[in-house]
């Protein structure tokens, strides 16, 4: 195993995919920062999803100081289970689509100041979403979204073109055409209430969509999660609405409201699917919870 130059053990994983081949692009960068400065790291690529996941159990089962991984959100997302068991510091080499979650921390891209973070990062923590639904229980880092969200999320997933987040923005587009509300039912400690809507969003962090702030007021270590919930609107209303979201200035609109959540709440409707970091998490009714301070992330010592 590798160590760095002040002795301590990392080992970084490389999803070759995200990006469209960038991961393995900055990757190198990173590496070639890290022996400027005197360390090294053991650097491992895994060729689909399925490898990525296996060498990430592997390295942690090696029990490293650090575990740098390059890639997405969805990169994360998929190991997250393993990550939140081991509590192994993790830095993120954001070389995704959205990086949505980098941006919530204000994590560095530049690969001298994510080398940096390596040698002498400090370890933050931070709060993990939980979906539980009869397709199991999956953890989120970002957004969990349960409506005309999600769609937008299946679509962006479908598209292979444009690349970056104008593939979000053309979805976005697409399923406007289709627009229709959704009868919401939610479920807490207070009751079962009724809440028609076109979006409902659960976060974690403010952002999503590759930098839409859905929800400007959530931060990732306060051991709660911020509902944001679009009342029924038109489609040339929502489309207003958009551009107001993308500076995180919607909230004082009458028809957005927005509620924090520390216990688990049931959300169902009819048809409904869940997406949580753009991924397919749920189909039908789910429970939505937070677990507190699950990730331990390094961030820079210095901001700059």
């Amino acid at each position: 195993m590798s160590t760095d130059a002040q002795g301590s053990s990392a080992i970084m994983i490389v999803n070759p995919a995200a990006g469209r081949g960038r991961a393995t692009h900055l990757a190198a960068e990173v590496l070639r920062a890290i022996r400027d400065r005197g360390g090294d790291l053991d650097v491992r690529s895994g060729s689909s999803a399925e490898a990525t996941r296996g060498l990430v159990a592997e390295a942690l089962a090696e029990h490293p100081d650090v575990l740098v991984i390059a890639g997405g959100d969805g990169t994360v997302t998929g190991v997250l289970d393993l990550l939140s068991t081991a509590q192994i510091p993790l830095v993120l080499v954001p070389a995704g689509t959205g990086n949505d979650f980098a941006g919530a921390l204000d994590l560095p891209r530049d690969p001298d100041r994510i080398a940096e973070t390596i040698l002498s990062g400090v370890a933050r923590s931070v709060d993990l979403g939980v979906v539980e639904s009869a397709r199991g229980t999956s953890l989120f880092l970002t957004v969990a979204a349960f409506g005309f969200d999600a769609k937008v999320a299946a679509r962006t997933n479908r598209l292979r073109w444009p690349r970056g987040p104008l593939r979000y923005y053309l979805a976005l587009l697409i399923e406007l055409a289709r627009l229709a509300p959704v009868r919401y039912r939610i479920t807490d400690a207070a009751g079962t209430r009724e809440l028609p809507g076109t979006l409902l969003a659960v976060c974690n962090t403010r952002r999503y969509g590759g930098g839409m702030a859905i929800a400007p007021e959530a931060r990732p270590d306060d051991g709660r999660l911020d509902a944001v919930h679009v009342a029924p609107l038109g489609r040339i209303t929502l489309l207003r609405l958009f551009p107001l979201l993308l500076r995180g200035a919607h909230l004082a609109r009458a028809e957005v409201s927005t509620w924090s959540m520390r216990d688990p709440v049931r959300i169902d409707a009819p048809g409904m699917v869940v997406y949580a970091d753009g991924e397919l998490v749920a189909e039908g009714f789910c429970t939505v919870s937070v677990r507190p301070r699950a990730l331990r992330v390094l961030v820079p010592l210095f901001r700059r």
